[in-house]
């Protein structure tokens, strides 16, 4: 894996280049095949013996063609007259995947002249990067991951130029996306808190961020009492990493729009003293910092997407693990904002840190606020694994992220806040509120509870509990945490407009 803070185009050892033609070092070479139309000369084969073999063109499919020089592949782009971004970057993604075991390959995917030459090529980049990506972290056997070493995306006289420039993008996008599933995959006793704020340090230099790192004594002080209290039953410390992100080169008199991010980082979370199951889900928890992780990994790479907007983003590192120290049912934290919470279920924990992220983030009343974390089971129940909730207490907003998730192919679903409706279930005898509202609608409680510490700053959930993990390869994804997130937040942060 490539350095996060190398904007150079490689990830995992692939280089990703572009040329007028296929190199004849590359022994796989992919063609786009529509559902209906002419098909390359090179696959060796007409429409009738590729459909002979199964293969009609559908985005999705693949046909393998072996020749005198290697493999030619058959590359499914679906019907010719809907092909757009969204198609190519899958299936760029889908024939990495397929000629894995080559090292080097060539694809003429951005090379479709009615799509945008520069948000093809970027496409493309995204595509091989995501769908070669494999996690060997501890395995004994590292051959088992892709080979790709290098990947050619060929294009024409006229288009070399915006694919390049296209895929010098995708490349970063590439790069950050992986860089979230590599953090996302790792197991809890080798990335915890002080690892992954120091990750974050190493990273900020070359990355143009400023950087701090909050201890425990350091939150106490500052009054953090969601961090703490998650915190109080693990033996290792918690950490709030705190990136801030300013363009360069503004005109003077411009004004930058300012936008913050907030990502969950629960190392690991075994649900406290309300523990979970022993089962799968349990298993999964070393995934719980996705969120940190997304926001890590896109503010790593601001400086090399030259970004005009200036982005604050907060880290909310710590275990939820159960001790005789840990918090109780029934226990009042005081958060950052000075709102008191009842705690009826420690398995709730992710609001609680969020909560204190979220009202440092509105004490320096930027434009719009987002959060992203693995948070709710219900999010997972309502929309299943492939589409991730957002919430928000300010539409034009909304549908910014909205946008964005589109242009990036990351599903999400827009559920109601419903205040008026359900904030009454979060109603505490003892305290301003308590820290779960009900068996039912959590998605929506839980996100009624967050915007209590946003105040009037514009405000977004994403609740990727969902998506956070894939169970089989697929698409532009690999089995394991999916990284769901960070192109989504790359481009909001490079397309964020102040909302009304």
């Amino acid at each position: 894996m490539a350095a996060m803070n190398d904007a150079s185009a490689t990830v995992a050892n692939v280089n990703v280049s572009v040329a007028k033609s296929a190199p004849k070092s590359a022994t796989a070479v992919a063609y786009a095949v529509a559902t209906k139309g002419a098909v390359a000369r090179q696959l060796g084969l007409n429409r009738a013996a590729l459909e002979a073999n199964k293969f009609e063109g559908k985005v999705g499919q693949s046909l393998a063609v072996p020749n005198a020089d290697g493999v030619a592949y058959a590359i499914g782009i679906g019907d010719p007259d809907s092909i757009n971004i969204t198609a190519v970057r899958r299936a760029a993604a889908d024939f990495a995947r397929a000629a894995a075991q080559h090292a080097e390959i060539a694809i003429n995917l951005a090379d479709l002249g009615h799509l945008d030459a520069k948000e093809a090529g970027q496409a493309v980049a995204e595509g091989v990067l995501l769908g070669s990506y494999r996690y060997v972290g501890l395995k004994g056997d590292q051959s088992i991951g892709s080979k790709l070493v290098s990947a050619t995306v060929v294009a024409g006289d006229k288009r070399v130029k915006a694919v390049q420039q296209g895929v010098e993008r995708g490349v970063i996008v590439g790069v950050a996306a992986s860089y979230a599933r590599e953090l996302a995959n790792t197991p809890p006793s080798y990335l915890n808190a002080k690892d992954i704020a120091a990750m974050a340090v190493a990273l900020a230099g070359d990355a143009g961020l400023e950087v701090e790192v909050f201890n425990k004594d350091q939150l106490v002080a500052m009054g953090c009492g969601g961090m703490i209290g998650v915190n109080a039953g693990s033996t290792e410390p918690p950490r709030m990493v705190k990136l801030s992100y300013s363009p360069k080169n503004v005109p003077k008199h411009t004004k930058v729009a300012h936008l913050a991010m907030v990502g969950k980082g629960v190392m690991y979370d075994s649900g406290g003293i309300s523990l979970k199951p022993s089962n799968p889900s349990h298993v999964a928890m070393k995934m719980d910092m996705s969120g940190a992780a997304a926001v890590l990994s896109a503010m790593s790479v601001l400086k090399a997407m030259k970004c005009k907007t200036k982005v604050t983003a907060w880290l909310m590192c710590t275990d939820n693990m159960p001790s005789g120290s840990a918090l109780k049912l029934g226990d009042v934290l005081t958060m950052r904002n000075g709102k008191t919470v009842e705690i009826h279920n420690t398995d709730a924990e992710g609001r609680l840190v969020l909560a204190d992220g979220l009202s440092l983030a509105a004490e320096e009343a930027p434009d719009g606020i987002i959060d992203i974390a693995t948070l709710t089971g219900s999010a997972l129940a309502a929309l299943g694994t492939e589409i991730a909730c957002v919430l928000g207490t300010n539409q034009p907003f909304v549908e910014q992220v909205k946008a964005c998730a589109e242009t990036v192919d990351e599903a999400v679903w827009q559920l109601p806040m419903a205040t008026a409706e359900y904030r009454k279930l979060l109603d505490s005898v003892v305290a301003d509120m308590r820290n779960i509202g009900g068996p039912y609608a959590g998605t929506i409680t839980a996100s009624i509870f967050l915007s209590e510490f946003t105040g009037d700053v514009p405000y977004a959930h994403l609740d990727i509990a969902g998506p956070m993990e894939k169970q089989s390869d697929g698409g532009l994804y690999a089995k394991g945490a999916s990284g769901f997130g960070t192109r989504l937040l790359i481009d909001l942060a490079c397309n964020f407009t102040a909302p009304e």
